[in-house]
């Protein structure tokens, strides 16, 4: 007690605003359930495990720690689990998790010799009892950086209801026996709340559901709300009202007038549907999170070395998925596992060592390939001795809070709870990871996915013009008219429309999709392509040029994006639900730029105020108000019409759909109709290789959409031209942006897997396949086991490693 006393002056009592970790070790991931329990430092409220407090003592000499001990405690097995009636985990109403209870110990322990004086404790000094209980009643930092429960976002009412317009066509809905006025679909109906329509919804990606009658009427006429047939009751809260233009169910204040409107009575009606929340209820419901099914076969779990889980931390699967492809790859293995040890990365880092890149990466890839966290639940836990079955053998996985916490920081997408794109996370993180290293490509791990690309762009005059640029991933259009099962194709459309005359469902067994081989995608790729209005130095006017594009450079390892998701006609989002053939080995040699030849003339350079960037014009108010009559925001619209040159509503609509979560969507339109630029994107662009100014002009030009702006850099090489980017290289003279790259030969094997399921990356689910000690493993969040049927023909990720000659 009297060591306690005299080291009172280290002790501190913590202020609301201080980060107070006692969830997990801050360079482990031990928790006070861990062997050893957890150590809070009670005058940084950083927390250890027992193997790490000692690093954290002899670097700062604090020597006061709290203690927390966490104890399982013994449940029936029998105890049953509650029917979910909301869309959540972890709350009253939601999911079960079927955590178990633990009980909890605390201490005050002195370092170095680990002396120990209990608590609580009236002995203790008050102020040690007043910073413990401080402690210990806060909230975790580790809690507010996770979702603790997830949940549906509540309906909103619709600026629609309160003026809604009914036409009054003397038509009586009746009570039941509804159809499609335009098929024969009996259920699925929703009934327009303007004119008493009865349609069919919308069609599901596999074929289900309904033939879209219902959407495609709004398209026709603008009437915006429409309830679902079958989800009226007396209950009218329940029902379920969709509105077009928000693209959300929503609360209809004067449903019960605009129903009586028709003649409907609801205080009699009886519910015969599910609506659109109950449908997704019932679907989570019946999906089993503990098992990992392929082609309807159980899988055998794995564990050890490079066989951990990740938690879930809400809609985390993306950044899961991702990282444990990367962490497999040799070079980050050997940066942050094997060439670097937790203590030396602990000693390298700052204070807060939860802030720091290095130290949070370090401590995942530890936690994935060391092994330490990869054990079997029911084998450790299990104190009846009783045999238990291979398949049920289950990990906790460990969760990558503070990870996500460092890599999201300059990141406002990424720190939300929302679904984001693997793609979008994967380019970030290793334009992070490329900055933590300051310019020191020998270390770098990033570089080994980095590659050059040439473009080569010909005008009409026959002169030419090269371009370099950087990227990591080679992204491929799929080019559906290559598919190789036309003939079943045709047959199943023929299938289709018989089925669908006869008002009857294509089940999913039945479905055929295209399928397209890898080597379709790459030609795609490396295929001349049309330029139209090119500014050509030579003719001094514009002209077509063809460009074709190379790779300057091989990387180690080649990533492959997969260009999934495109706009359907019209304005609906849409995946390609097809197949892409990929095998095991690939060759692109074939892909390499062969760089200014002997017999080809450069285009002259761009004299200065030559080719001016072109001023936008302004937004077409007659486009912006048949938006905003959709409901649509005011400045979206107006961004919206500037961005597609007035081209018309339909164009301006998808513009808005595609943009609604760009993070300067709200930003004010600029003087002169321009609009202002994310700074992370020019940063963004400028980590691929291209200088500032084209990347600031090509975001201006294509809304501050990245993709687009790419390929408007490659669609408009006079821009690039009269900068430092390399216009005349041949392949004998790499330039100073692509020297050092990794280089070898064009032939690469299949090593990794990121797929997604759902309708668009910001929903749905992402999970991993990698090929390890020589077979297929299938990482879905926590769950790690041995691969039945890895999907090679579904990836939207593929990584390949470069085979040495």
């Amino acid at each position: 007690m009297e060591l306690l006393r005299s080291n009172l002056s280290r002790v501190r009592i913590p202020e609301p605003t201080n980060r107070i970790f006692k969830q997990e070790c801050c360079v482990s991931f031990d928790t006070p359930r861990s062997e050893g329990g957890l150590f809070v430092d009670m005058n940084s409220f950083l927390a250890f495990g027992k193997d790490y407090v000692g690093w954290h003592y002899e670097k700062t000499g604090n020597p006061v720690y709290l203690h927390i001990k966490q104890t399982k405690v013994l449940v029936p097995e029998d105890r049953p689990s509650k029917k979910p009636t909301l869309m959540a985990i972890g709350i009253d109403g939601g999911f079960d998790n079927n955590e178990p209870e633990y009980e909890e110990s605390h201490s005050i322990v002195l370092l170095p010799d680990y002396v120990t004086l209990p608590f609580p404790s009236v002995e203790l000094p008050e102020k040690v009892r007043l910073a413990v209980d401080s402690i210990l009643m806060a909230e975790g930092a580790e809690k507010k950086e996770q979702l603790a429960a997830w949940t549906a976002d509540k309906k909103q009412t619709s600026v629609y209801a309160m003026n809604l317009q009914q036409i009054d066509n003397g038509f009586i809905v009746p009570s039941s026996g509804w159809k499609c006025s335009k098929c024969d679909k009996r259920d699925n109906l929703w009934m327009n709340l303007t004119d008493g329509t009865i349609l069919c919804g919308r069609k599901n990606w596999d074929g289900t559901g309904g033939n879209n009658h219902a959407a495609e009427y709004y398209k026709d006429t603008g009437y915006p709300l429409a309830v679902k047939l079958g989800t009226i009751t007396a209950d009218l809260e329940g029902s379920d009202v969709f509105s077009y233009p928000e693209d959300d169910s929503v609360i209809d204040p004067l449903l019960a007038q605009h129903l009586a409107f028709f003649g409907i009575d609801f205080s009699s009606l009886q519910k015969t549907e599910m609506t659109t929340a109950e449908r997704e209820l019932d679907q989570n419901t019946n999906f089993d999170w503990n098992r990992i099914q392929e082609s309807g076969q159980e899988v055998e779990p794995i564990f050890g070395p490079g066989y951990t889980g990740l938690v879930n931390l809400g809609n985390s699967c993306y950044m899961a998925a991702t990282m444990q492809v990367v962490l497999s790859t040799h070079s980050f293995y050997s940066g942050y596992y094997k060439n670097q040890s937790l203590k030396a990365a602990f000693e390298k880092a700052p204070a807060d060592p939860t802030v720091d890149l290095n130290m949070q990466l370090t401590k995942l890839a530890h936690g994935l390939l060391s092994g330490k966290y990869s054990v079997p639940v029911s084998e450790e836990k299990d104190q009846t001795n009783a045999i238990t079955p291979t398949t049920n053998l289950k990990q906790d996985g460990i969760p990558p809070r503070m990870f996500k916490a460092v890599i999201a920081a300059s990141h406002p997408e990424f720190s939300s709870m929302r679904q984001q794109d693997a793609l979008e996370f994967f380019l970030h993180f290793l334009d992070q990871v490329e900055r933590a290293h300051g310019g020191r490509p020998e270390i770098d791990p990033s570089r080994s996915f980095k590659f050059g690309i040439e473009d080569r762009i010909m005008c009409s005059s026959g002169k030419v013009a090269y371009n370099r640029r950087l990227d990591y991933i080679l992204s491929l259009n799929i080019p559906l008219h290559e598919a190789t099962n036309k003939e079943e194709l045709a047959a199943f459309q023929k299938l289709k429309a018989e089925k669908i005359s006869e008002g009857k469902e294509v089940s999913s067994d039945e479905i055929v999709r295209p399928r397209v081989p890898l080597e379709a995608c790459l030609a795609s790729f490396s295929s001349p392509e049309e330029i139209q209005d090119f500014h050509s130095t030579a003719l001094k006017a514009k002209t077509t040029a063809i460009k074709s594009a190379g790779l300057t450079s091989f990387p180690d390892y080649l990533v492959l994006h997969m260009r999934k998701f495109v706009m359907e006609d019209g304005w609906v989002p849409k995946k390609l639900d097809v197949y892409i053939d990929v095998p095991d080995i690939i060759d692109i040699s074939h892909m390499c730029s062969k760089g200014l030849q002997p017999e080809e003339e450069l285009l002259p350079e761009s004299v200065p105020g030559e080719q001016e960037e072109p001023t936008k014009p302004a937004a077409d108010e007659n486009i912006v108000a048949q938006l905003v009559s959709m409901g649509f925001n005011h400045l979206h619209c107006q961004k919206a019409a500037i961005n597609t040159s007035n081209a018309g509503v339909e164009e301006a609509m998808n513009w808005v759909l595609s943009h609604m979560g760009d993070p300067d969507i709200d930003t004010p339109i600029s003087q002169g109709g321009q609009i202002e630029v994310d700074q992370s994107k020019v940063d963004m662009l400028i980590s691929f290789g291209f200088q500032e100014d084209i990347a600031r002009a090509a975001l201006k030009a294509s809304g501050g959409d990245i993709e687009k702006a790419t390929d408007w850099i490659f669609s408009n090489p006079g821009a690039a031209v009269s900068t430092d980017m390399d216009a005349t290289t041949s392949e004998a003279t790499p330039t100073a942006a692509d020297s050092g790259l990794p280089d070898g030969g064009g032939r690469y094997r299949l090593i990794g897997i990121v797929s997604h399921i759902g309708t668009s990356t910001l929903c749905g689910h992402y999970v991993a396949h990698i090929f390890k000690d020589g077979r297929w493993v299938i990482f879905n969040d926590a769950k790690v086991g041995a691969s039945v049927n890895p999907p090679k023909d579904m990836g939207y990720l593929y990584f390949f490693e470069r085979l040495n000659s």
